[in-house]
C-alpha cells in the first residue's frame, strides 16, 4: 500500500480537497500508481501524481509515465471521425461502405457512420477464429470486422463494442484518410502537448507503468481452434463458444476474447500489445493528456460546437447485453446520465475506461478532467475516480466555479 508521502505535483490551494481525495485513494482504496489532472477555463488548477508504476514498488510515478486507459480512447477516436465529418469528407449518416466497400459484406452496406459511432453497426465481435498474432496486426483485425456477419440489422439496436470499435470506426479512418488511427491522433495531440498514444514507439516503452491486476490476473483464454472447435480436449475453455451457445452468449464472449487477448488479457504489459494499435482499448495515455485534449475539445479548438452538441446528444438508449444495464451512447462520447455522471451537471461528457480511467469535459464550468492508474479493478466507476469528481466539484462550487489565487505541492 502507498502512503500519503508518495503524492507530488501540483494543486492550486482552493482545491485542495482534490488533494486530499487524491491521497486517500492510496491509504483507503488500494491505488498503486495514479495521476489526476483537472484544467478550469484553460488554467491547470490540479495535475498530481502519486504511487509507483509496478506493483513491486521499484519504480515511482512519474511525469511522464504513461498508462493503458483502456476504453477512454474510443472517445478520441471518434473525435478524429467527427473532424472529418465538420471537414466534409466523411457524413455522419454515409454507408460506411461508401468510404471502406469490403464493409458492405454480409448484408452491413446500409450500415453508417452514425450506427458506427454510436454502438449500433452489428458488429461488437468478430465471428471468424483469430489468434493474438492478428491481434498485432492493425489492417487484418478491420479486415475481420468487415467479413463479420452482423449480430443484428445494422441500425435496429444497440451493443457495445468493447473492442472491435476500435478496428470498427478505426478502419473507416483507415480508408477514408489512408493513414493509421495513431497517426492522426498524434497531429491532434502533438500542438496541444497531449500525451496520447495508439501505438507507441519504442523510445516510449519505458515510460509505460504496469498495470496491477485487483488480485491475480484474470486465466487468458486459450488461442482458439481456427477449425471453430469449441472447449478444448484439455478441458480448458476456448476462447470460441460451444456451437451450441446462445447467440447472443456467443456475441458477448467473442467480443471480449476473440483473439484471446483483444480485452488486454495476458498481454497488457507486452511489447506488442504497447506497440499495437488497438484503439479501442490499448491507448497510452497520461492524465495530463487527457485532460489536454478535453479542454481542447470543450473550447471548440478541436470540433466545431453545433458538431460536438451533436456528438454528446443520446444517439441510443435501452439496455446492453454487454453492459449488462441499460446505457445511453452518443457518437462515441458518452452523455451525461445519472447512473454515468460526467462531472456533477448534464453538460458533462466524456468516456470511462476499465479499471476507473476517465476523462471528461463540462463547458458549462469550464472543465476538462483526466484521471489515469495502473491498478485495475473491472468496472468502470469506482470510489477512486468518484472521489476525485466529487473534491473537484465541491472546490468549484466553493469558489464560485473558479479556483483561487496559490498552490501547494510543486511541478
Amino acid at each position: 500500500m502507498a502512503d500519503r508521502g508518495v503524492v507530488d505535483g501540483f494543486c492550486d490551494a482552493g482545491f485542495a480537497g482534490v488533494r486530499r481525495a487524491f491521497e486517500d485513494n492510496f491509504v483507503d482504496h488500494g491505488e498503486v500508481g495514479a495521476a489526476v489532472t483537472v484544467i478550469v477555463r484553460g488554467e491547470t488548477v490540479v495535475d498530481l501524481l502519486g504511487g509507483w508504476a509496478d506493483a513491486e514498488q521499484r519504480v515511482p510515478w512519474s511525469a511522464d509515465t504513461l498508462v493503458n486507459a483502456y476504453s477512454v480512447g474510443k472517445a478520441f477516436l471518434a473525435l478524429l471521425a467527427l473532424r472529418e465529418v465538420e471537414a466534409g469528407r466523411i457524413g455522419l449518416d454515409d454507408p460506411v461502405a461508401a468510404h471502406w466497400p469490403a464493409f458492405a459484406a454480409a448484408g452491413k452496406g446500409a450500415t453508417t457512420v452514425r450506427h458506427a459511432l454510436a454502438h449500433r453497426a452489428g458488429v461488437p465481435a468478430i465471428r471468424e477464429p483469430l489468434v493474438d498474432d492478428d491481434l498485432w496486426d492493425f489492417d487484418r483485425m478491420c479486415d475481420a470486422v468487415a467479413a463479420t456477419a452482423p449480430w443484428w440489422e445494422p441500425g435496429e439496436r444497440h451493443a457495445y463494442h468493447t473492442n472491435t470499435y476500435g478496428h470498427l470506426v478505426g478502419g473507416l479512418l483507415r480508408h477514408a484518410t489512408g493513414d493509421l488511427p495513431g497517426t492522426l491522433l498524434a497531429r491532434v495531440a502533438g500542438p496541444l502537448d497531449a500525451d496520447v498514444h495508439w501505438g507507441l514507439a519504442d523510445a516510449d516503452l519505458a515510460r509505460c507503468a504496469r498495470v496491477v491486476w485487483a488480485g491475480p490476473e484474470p486465466d487468458r483464454p486459450d488461442e482458439p481452434d481456427r477449425s471453430g472447435g469449441g472447449d478444448r480436449s484439455d478441458g480448458r475453455a476456448s476462447a470460441t463458444p460451444d456451437a451450441d451457445a446462445d447467440d447472443e452468449a456467443r456475441m458477448v464472449l467473442l467480443g471480449y476474447v476473440n483473439p484471446p487477448g483483444y480485452s488486454s488479457i495476458g498481454v497488457v504489459n507486452s511489447e506488442a500489445w504497447r506497440r499495437a494499435q488497438i484503439p479501442s482499448t490499448n491507448g497510452h495515455m497520461s492524465a495530463r493528456g487527457i485532460a489536454r485534449m478535453y479542454a481542447a475539445i470543450a473550447d471548440g479548438r478541436l470540433l466545431d460546437p453545433g458538431l460536438l452538441a451533436e456528438a454528446v446528444r443520446p444517439q441510443s438508449q435501452g439496455p446492453c447485453p454487454v453492459l449488462g444495464q441499460d446505457v445511453t451512447f452518443g457518437l462515441g462520447f458518452q452523455p451525461w446520465t445519472a447512473a454515468r455522471p460526467f462531472g456533477r451537471t448534464p453538460a458533462g461528457f466524456g468516456h470511462y475506461g476499465t479499471g476507473g480511467s476517465l476523462g471528461y469535459a463540462d463547458p458549462s464550468l469550464g472543465v476538462a478532467f483526466g484521471y489515469v492508474m495502473n491498478h485495475v479493478v473491472p468496472r468502470w466507476q469506482s470510489p477512486r475516480n468518484r472521489a476525485l469528481v466529487d473534491a473537484v466539484h465541491a472546490a468549484l462550487a466553493g469558489a464560485g466555479g473558479a479556483g483561487g489565487a496559490g498552490g501547494t505541492g510543486s511541478r
